[in-house]
């Protein structure tokens, strides 16, 4: 497809998340089912049936430009979503595969964040006010989203990894000290 306009363009990245959320809400479950933190877990499928939501939105987007959803591969969500899944195939405790789960979902919603900031300001730019309304509901979620795994991460779970990392280098301290 040419890209002429920036219409054309916001069409095109539009349909880039729509690929990018319906990928994500067939990863989500799997990592979901990979936390050890009940609270991650919960804060994982909140954010799956937020993102549900979201492609809702993206679908009446659609509907106001009269165009197709179809057509588009996130390719950078398809690595993102691979990169998590090779992760999570290593060997690790349970807090630092949280940790781990954390960050790698961090990075899918720092993808979104970026995306739908884009698209936001497309929409403005076009005056597409309406689009506009419905997109910026779906950022500020993102960027919620980001902020509670920060916090889960902050409270408890990256502190639970380095206590792990301390007992196991407490033996190896008291080795050298002999």
């Amino acid at each position: 497809m040419k890209l002429n306009t920036l219409q054309d363009l916001y069409v095109e990245e539009l349909r880039d998340l729509y690929n990018a959320e319906n990928q994500l809400i067939k990863a989500l479950p799997k990592i979901a089912d990979e936390a050890t933190s009940d609270e991650l877990r919960s804060a994982l499928e909140d954010h799956l049936d937020q993102t549900k939501e979201q492609i809702e939105r993206l679908d009446e987007v659609f509907s106001n430009l009269g165009s197709a959803s179809k057509g588009k591969k996130c390719v950078a969500m398809e690595g993102l979503i691979k990169e998590c899944e090779e992760l999570l195939k290593e060997e690790m405790e349970d807090s630092v595969k949280d940790a781990a789960i954390i960050g790698a979902c961090q990075k899918i919603e720092h993808y979104e964040i970026a995306s739908y900031g884009t698209v936001c300001t497309y929409a403005k730019l076009l005056d597409r006010e309406d689009d506009l309304d419905l997109l910026g509901q779906t950022l500020d979620e993102e960027k919620e989203a980001d902020e509670n795994l920060t916090d889960i991460a902050e409270s408890s779970i990256n502190f639970e990894a380095a206590e792990g990392e301390e007992e196991e280098e407490a033996p190896a301290a008291k080795k050298k000290s002999k």
